[in-house]
């Protein structure tokens, strides 16, 4: 919502929603009360006043549940023309669902400006529109927050960490500094534990014991792209336990240290249809730092007779002195 009156360039008088009783019904009284708090909050930053629906009337909203349809069908349609339902990452539905939206307020920009004339000016800044929690990384490298368990810099071990929770994104902060920025994942109230694993704040831990990662609960969270599980699982196949840790793991440290994660998946699938295990050395020397991007380093050796000299005239130096 704060999102959308930035974008209107004003505020409403009143801020009008249902009795939200779909909303509250699985929570526990304190979060009730908690997410009343800031709702009111936010009304009274923006100066707004919160007002419901009448119970059990459900034609008093019927004005913004249509558009709401509307907005759904149009958002169903634009994705049948696109010819697919998948997205690279978030930020790229995002887009597209931007560009949905407003092409959809620019056939109502003349009833939007109509509109505007009576609105009440934006205040100074935008509230707070996330929650704050502390959390502390444990030895094994991360912390549990609402039943997923995040990975962090393995520097911040024993570390309390403020956590700023956004709608998508934990930022982690560590006094006044953000160290950090997580994804962020959400797990049912009955369902699993979840995980948000990034290999590159766990492969120093790994690289000491490779056979960790048998017994790790989000090891298919860990590989960053599916060859990397399916080379896993091949050699798993084709060699024991031990050998296929210690390659699995080399094969994450190389990515890790060169840079390389895109272009090692690709070698790794190509190898993965020539069904023949990966080679760590071609690999490592494949990936290398080409020679001439290190900079030439001459270092020019002191004559030694120079500290002989130094110390034949040190009594000298002392009888200036006295």
């Amino acid at each position: 919502m704060q999102n959308a009156l930035w974008s209107l360039g004003g505020v409403p008088a009143e801020h009008r929603t249902d009795s939200l009783s779909a909303a509250f019904k699985n929570l526990e009284q304190s979060a009730q009360a908690d997410l009343t708090d800031r709702v009111d909050a936010l009304c009274r930053h923006y100066g707004m006043t919160p007002t419901r629906n009448t119970k059990g009337v459900a034609h008093e909203n019927g004005s913004i549940e249509s558009p709401n349809g509307h907005l759904k069908r149009a958002i169903c349609d634009a994705l049948i023309m696109r010819g697919s339902r998948d997205f690279e990452d978030l930020s790229g539905y995002r887009r597209f669902i931007d560009e949905v939206v407003g092409r959809i307020n620019a056939r109502n920009a003349k009833r939007i400006d109509l509109e505007r004339a009576s609105l009440k000016p934006l205040p100074a800044r935008r509230t707070t529109d996330y929650e704050e929690v502390t959390v502390r990384v444990t030895s094994s490298g991360g912390f549990l927050l609402r039943k997923v368990f995040y990975t962090v810099p393995s520097r911040l071990i024993g570390h309390q960490l403020r956590a700023r929770i956004y709608d998508d994104r934990l930022d982690m902060f560590l006094g006044a500094s953000c160290l950090v920025t997580l994804p962020r994942a959400r797990a049912t109230r009955h369902g699993p534990h979840q995980h948000v694993v990034n290999y590159h704040h766990v492969i120093h831990s790994l690289r000491k014991k490779p056979m960790a990662l048998m017994g790790l609960v989000y090891r298919d969270q860990l590989f960053p792209r599916q060859a990397f599980r399916d080379m896993l699982a091949f050699l798993l196949e084709q060699t024991g336990e031990r050998e296929a840790c210690r390659m699995a793991v080399n094969l994450l440290a190389l990515a890790h240290d060169r840079g390389c994660e895109a272009e090692l998946a690709a070698q790794l699938e190509e190898d993965l249809r020539q069904k023949r295990r990966p080679d760590i050395a071609a690999l490592r020397a494949l990936f290398a730092p080409p020679l001439d991007s290190l900079p030439g380093v001459e270092v020019q050796m002191a004559d030694l007779s120079s500290y002989d000299q130094l110390l034949g005239n040190a009594p000298v130096a002392e009888e200036a002195a006295a």
